[in-house]
């Protein structure tokens, strides 16, 4: 039996025209935060700006990653339709890459998944397959790749090896070279969401591998079962799912490493939406709710740090830009006929930035 050759002359040149955008592209931003009340007690506060992607939002490196892991395994091919289960940013830039690569692509989403995403999705050539309930979205998606003669692509199972954590520009290594000339150039804390836990992942690994003296925070979002899985390492808890886009399961995803995270900080819907108003505020931009939900851990403990006398930097993400959530997050009505009144978590993190 012959065996099938390393790569095709189609999969050469796909990973050619990935790596080609990739260097197309300017590394991300690091952005100080102004808070002169920290700065002054020696603690420094920074945000990846993951907003400046082609595709507007962190999930873009994940998508090249998680495209060139199937190239690179066999696992496409000329012609081959791309499936995902995601209604969300992952989706968008997974439907770029198919584009680039001229393949089709599925996104596997809830009826209910937002106008905007279902535009941005379609402006990129990609289909959506609607389902009734999110908790569909993973077997219909292996289902229609399978009938399609199609790859799914599972990021909630790929997410966490699909990106080389040693290096090789992943964010972690990122972030430690744009710190390099900061005043405390070594974090004390990194914050992010989880929503498959690759990032998490990838940044635990990667401070370990480098002996750093950093610990990884998991801003989790009230609903979310990850919080709940890191306490007690029951795989089995389910939850009721998070509101607020992009971070947050209700099922714990085989992505999410527990042991490479060293502390989790569970946000109320109402703080998450209340910070990220402060946050947009404060930069003079619009940042998306799960980048609210990460500048709450990240004030829990910078209190914590000036509390105890400590002093360092934390670093955290933009995950994403605002005006894809001007209908929703960033529109008043919607807020409060979604989550009540949010002027009391307002008025708390506003104390906590002065």
């Amino acid at each position: 039996m012959t065996r099938p050759p390393h790569s095709t002359g189609w999969q050469t040149e796909a990973i050619r025209r990935i790596e080609a955008d990739y260097q197309r592209s300017a590394d991300t931003h690091l952005i100080p935060l102004p808070l002169p009340g920290l700065a002054a007690a020696g603690i420094d506060l920074y945000l990846k700006d993951e907003s400046t992607h082609p595709t507007g939002s962190l999930k873009h490196r994940l998508a090249r990653s998680l495209f060139l892991y199937a190239l690179c395994n066999g696992w496409l091919r000329e012609g081959t339709t791309v499936v995902e289960a995601s209604s969300g940013s992952t989706a968008v830039s997974e439907a770029y890459f198919a584009r680039l690569l001229g393949l089709p692509f599925v996104a596997v989403m809830p009826r209910s998944t937002s106008p905007e995403k279902i535009a941005q999705i379609g402006f990129y050539g990609g289909r959506c397959h609607f389902v009734e309930r999110a908790a569909e979205v993973y077997d219909e998606a292996r289902a229609l790749a399978e009938r399609s003669g199609g790859h799914y692509m599972d990021q909630f199972t790929y997410a966490e090896r699909a990106t080389d954590w040693r290096g090789n520009n992943n964010i972690a290594q990122s972030m430690f070279e744009q710190m390099t000339h900061e005043r405390h150039p070594v974090p004390a804390w990194i914050v992010v969401g989880a929503g498959t836990g690759g990032t998490s992942a990838t940044i635990g690994r990667f401070v370990r591998y480098r002996c750093h003296d950093t610990k990884v925070c998991v801003a989790d979002p009230e609903g979310s079962v990850f919080g709940a899985y890191h306490r007690t390492g029951d795989a089995t808890l389910t939850a009721a799912g998070s509101r607020i886009e992009g971070i947050g399961r209700p099922r714990v995803e085989p992505s999410f490493i527990r042991t490479l995270v060293d502390r989790m900080v569970e946000v109320t819907n109402a703080d998450s939406v209340a910070a990220m108003r402060a946050l947009s505020t404060l930069i003079g931009r619009k940042v998306g709710p799960s980048t609210g939900t990460n500048l709450v851990a990240m004030l829990a403990i910078a209190q914590e740090m000036r509390e105890a006398g400590r002093q360092g930097s934390i670093l955290s993400l933009l995950c994403d830009a605002g005006e894809r959530y001007l209908p929703s997050y960033h529109d008043a009505d919607w807020v409060r006929e979604a989550f009540g009144d949010v002027g009391a978590a307002e008025r708390r993190i506003e104390a906590l930035l002065q």
